[in-house]
Order: C-alpha cells, then sequence, then structure tokens
C-alpha cells in the first residue's frame, strides 16, 4: 500500500507538459519504497524521470515532459493555512516509506516570500491561532501538529527585504 499523497503526485506529474511553456521553476523530488517495490519522480523545469521498481528487479523508466505552471502554492495549506500571500514554492521534496506497514513520510517544501522573515512568521502564526491550531514560535520557526497528528516546523530565513524558507511535515 503506498501512502495516500503519492496517488495524487503521481497524477500531477502526469498532467505536466501539456503545453509547451516554461513558467515554473519548481523542483519536485518524491521517492518511496515499500514491500512491494519502490517509486521514485524527480523533475523540474526542464522535465524528469519517473521510476517504478518491483521486488524481483523489473523497472519502468518513463521521462517526464517539461513542466507547465503548477498551482502548488494555490493547493497547499496545513489546516487550511497557506503560505504567506505572494509566497512561492520553489521545491518539494516527499520521501516516504511503507515498509513493514509504518506508512511513514517526511515533506520539505522550500518557498520564497515577499516578506521579511518576522513579518511571514506573524501573519502565519495569526492564521494558525484563527484555525485554532496551536503553534510555537522560536525566532522565526513556527512548530506544531495538525488536525491529523502530523508535526510540522515552518522556517523563514532572511532573502534582502524578503524571505526564503522551507515547510518540514513529518507523517506519523
Amino acid at each position: 500500500m503506498r501512502p495516500a499523497f503519492l496517488i495524487p503526485a503521481i497524477l500531477l506529474l502526469a498532467a505536466c507538459g501539456q503545453k509547451d511553456e516554461k513558467t515554473t521553476e519548481t523542483e519536485i523530488s518524491i521517492n518511496a519504497d515499500g514491500e512491494g517495490g519502490g517509486v521514485q519522480i524527480k523533475a523540474g523545469r526542464d522535465g524528469g524521470k519517473l521510476k517504478i521498481g518491483g521486488e524481483d528487479g523489473s523497472a519502468i523508466n518513463i521521462d517526464i515532459p517539461d513542466f507547465v505552471d503548477l498551482d502548488i502554492e494555490g493547493d497547499f495549506d496545513i489546516d487550511g493555512v497557506k503560505l504567506y500571500p505572494g509566497s512561492k514554492v520553489t521545491k518539494v521534496n516527499v520521501n516516504a516509506s511503507d515498509w513493514n506497514r509504518a506508512d511513514k513520510a517526511t515533506v520539505n517544501l522550500g518557498f520564497t516570500s515577499p516578506a521579511a522573515p518576522a513579518k511571514a512568521a506573524d501573519w502565519m502564526a495569526a492564521e494558525f491561532a484563527k484555525k485554532g491550531v496551536k503553534v510555537t514560535r522560536d525566532g522565526d520557526t513556527l512548530a506544531g501538529t495538525d488536525k491529523d497528528g502530523d508535526d510540522f516546523t515552518i522556517a523563514f530565513n532572511p532573502d534582502g527585504a524578503a524571505s526564503k524558507g522551507e515547510v518540514r511535515i513529518i507523517s506519523k
């Protein structure tokens, strides 16, 4: 059994390349393994690779065409809280394992934000409070547990007058 988030991710990647324009620079990496084999997807602005391997040593390798504009920012949220307005997801990295029915995963999202770290962290902390999600704050890093019991951190770092950051979600 594959972690549930892999199916939408694979379908999302399958839809890529339907237009000729290259409008995103988001890099996507998905690594999943389990008792029946594994799936690896690595893709970026110039296309990528999909590899599906079985325990018997067989594998399927597929080239993924160039990406089109993905609305990752519009679809991403933690319990209804989106990234600071105007933020742009630059990297998605999913590592999942289903060995011995563990069904655990770590998701890392890299992003840029037009606001300074303190302002973006203040805004997101207030949005979590509105949704009843308790977060703790250490400098410009927020940490909490979502309604599904998954731990998350959101770290904001200076990038000139703006921010670069990372969201890390650890599935239990």
